[in-house]
């Protein structure tokens, strides 16, 4: 019997699939891949990395279901799940000396506003953003593209509320002196 994706809590799947219904795994991720996949992409940079930590913290959830604590926070546990999963490629990547390469088939394939005249903006504003520290750059998205609430960040990423407050004013600073610096050019 299928699941209705839209209509069925997280809570009711998580309880199917450790009923063992492992099928019905597949309406989770159905309802949370993309949102997922956008922002590994952002804090990765290119499709392959991103992948590879989504996939990765698919699995990993699938694997340690039953240590969910809350089934109806599902989303937000997978999501704390995928952000640890981003740090781990990135530091991979970075050994590799591929720190966060700007890969534009990867950040125009994630699902975004397809409008000719937002691609060069949004080059600008993924080419200020690969800029940023790590650290920055992930409490800028969390709160401003994933729109989250610090308490939600604090929980996701184990930072302090405080210090993830002064994470997400300094990356806001630091994009504001890069695009104005590449106004200039």
């Amino acid at each position: 019997m299928g699941i209705d994706s839209v209509g069925t809590s997280d809570a009711e799947v998580v309880r199917r699939v450790l009923a063992g219904d492992t099928g019905a795994y597949a309406a989770l991720v159905a309802r949370y891949r993309d949102r997922l996949a956008r922002y590994a992409v952002h804090m990765l940079g290119n499709r392959e990395d991103a992948e590879e930590a989504l996939q990765d913290a698919f699995v990993r959830a699938y694997r340690s279901l039953e240590r969910c604590d809350d089934a109806a926070r599902f989303g937000a546990w997978l999501y704390g799940i995928l952000v640890n999963r981003c740090r781990t490629t990135g530091a991979r990547a970075a050994k590799r000396g591929r720190v966060f390469v700007r890969d534009d088939a990867a950040l125009n394939g994630v699902a975004h506003a397809s409008a000719a005249e937002q691609t060069e903006g949004e080059d600008v504003v993924r080419w200020a953003l690969a800029r940023l520290t790590p650290e920055y750059r992930e409490a800028f998205l969390l709160k401003h593209v994933e729109d989250l609430e610090y308490e939600e960040m604090a929980r996701l990423t184990g930072a302090g509320v405080s210090a993830l407050k002064m994470r997400v004013k300094r990356a806001r600073e630091q994009l504001q002196v890069i695009l104005r610096e590449a106004e200039r050019v």
